[in-house]
């Protein structure tokens, strides 16, 4: 009877899983206008390490062996050996933070008018409801 009981339990779960699933489809979608994040210090060293990789090891198909070398190689390296890829990291960051700020104000003027009206008039009928009372008390 026990091995009976835990069939039937399994497909309980299994029954219990499909409701899961079904609500991460509901998951918001991501916006695909939505400028990426930049590279790290070692993600822009590895771009070039990639390519040295390559060369030197033609037939090598792991992308774990080229990671894995890519690390050993930065842990190894000085600050100075690693300033000039910090330098066009914190670039690539300037130039994300300016793009970030004119996406946002774009994503502000199209879908964020709903909320904004609201605190508008929220704020306005605060500075009526003010200037109400400075005329009562005058």
């Amino acid at each position: 009877m026990k091995g009976v009981k835990s069939k039937a339990d399994g497909k309980r779960t299994d029954a219990a899983l499909k409701p899961k699933a079904a609500g991460r489809s509901k998951k918001a979608v991501k916006d695909p206008n939505k400028p990426k994040r930049p590279s790290s210090a070692f993600f822009v060293f590895m771009e070039e390490f990639r390519k040295e990789f390559k060369e030197k090891n033609p037939n090598n198909k792991s992308v774990a062996a080229v990671g894995k070398a890519a690390g050993e190689r930065w842990k190894a390296m000085s600050e100075a050996d690693k300033a000039p890829y910090k330098a066009k990291a914190d670039k690539r960051k300037a130039e994300y933070e300016k793009t970030m700020d004119a996406y946002n104000k774009k994503q502000a003027g199209g879908h964020g008018d709903d909320d904004s009206d609201k605190s508008k008039s929220e704020v306005n009928d605060n500075e009526d409801d003010s200037g109400e009372e400075e005329d009562d008390d005058e």
